[in-house]
């Protein structure tokens, strides 16, 4: 199944059974898959990660596989009663918490199209006016224009806060810094950038990323959520150690999830 088809089929799932009949994700997703604008955003922050920078995985397959993870992460704290800060402060609704995740989930690497440095500014630059158009488009009424700020707001939070450096405190917000850290399957995992680009160093990033084999998100068993990280080789724990957990840490979620990680064949370990 394609990655579009799958976020269709989740955002369809949540609505019918989680936002009590606010259809506003599903229309925001069909909306934002068809935006020629995004699209050519997501196209062209590849060419620039892969084509000029040599980097991995910036572009449409990586925001989307984020996007994917992110509303399944959601889904699962739903249903196991954890409300989202929107909902707990009683100053929105799950679907508007589901809303801002896939705008920031589907926006957050934009900024890779002008460089890696600070991308995650430059995102929130280049993200304002498309998040404020497309949520004009679907919330037109001028009795929305507190609702379309919530949840503007919380969108702008998760793609400046998904490279950890600069603090976050919404639940929401949290799950795109741990959804964006779990996108490592065969080598999309980003390279730190504090990580001096030294051969030996770059080299077991590489070897690392490209020995995890599986990313399995699910309920978990004594926390709501739980992340599994199966791998071929050994090295693959760099990865989950060096990148995922110091994202994980970082994030409001963090006390939500369990995190396990294991060469395939053997025992996993327990990390969090």
């Amino acid at each position: 199944m394609q990655v579009e088809e799958i976020i269709t089929d989740l955002v369809t799932k949540i609505m019918e059974g989680q936002t009590s009949g606010d259809d506003l994700p599903i229309r925001l997703w069909y909306n934002l898959r068809n935006n020629q604008e995004i699209a050519a955003i997501q196209d062209y922050a590849n060419m620039v990660s892969i084509g000029r920078l040599g980097l991995n995985d910036h572009g449409p397959v990586h925001m989307k596989t984020v996007c994917c993870n992110a509303l399944k992460m959601l889904s699962i704290l739903h249903t196991a009663g954890i409300q989202t800060s929107l909902e707990k402060e009683n100053i929105g609704t799950f679907a508007d918490s589901v809303t801002a995740v896939m705008l920031a989930s589907l926006l957050h690497d934009s900024g890779m199209t002008i460089g890696r440095k600070g991308h995650e500014l430059y995102s929130g630059i280049i993200s304002y006016s498309i998040i404020e158009k497309v949520l004009s488009q679907l919330l037109p009424e001028n009795s929305n224009i507190l609702r379309r700020t919530i949840i503007r707001s919380i969108a702008m939070e998760g793609i400046i806060g998904h490279m950890a450096t600069h603090p976050i405190h919404s639940i929401e917000a949290g799950i795109i810094l741990i959804s964006d850290g779990c996108d490592m399957t065969k080598g999309r995992a980003r390279i730190p950038l504090e990580i001096p680009s030294k051969p030996t160093e770059g080299d077991i990033h590489k070897y690392s990323a490209n020995s995890i084999e599986k990313v399995k998100i699910e309920q978990g068993d004594d926390r709501p959520l739980k992340i599994e990280i199966h791998m071929k080789a050994e090295v693959g724990f760099f990865q989950v150690e060096e990148v995922l957990i110091p994202k994980i840490q970082s994030s409001p979620a963090k006390n939500l999830l369990e995190l396990y990680a294991g060469v395939d064949g053997e025992d996993m370990k327990r990390y969090i």
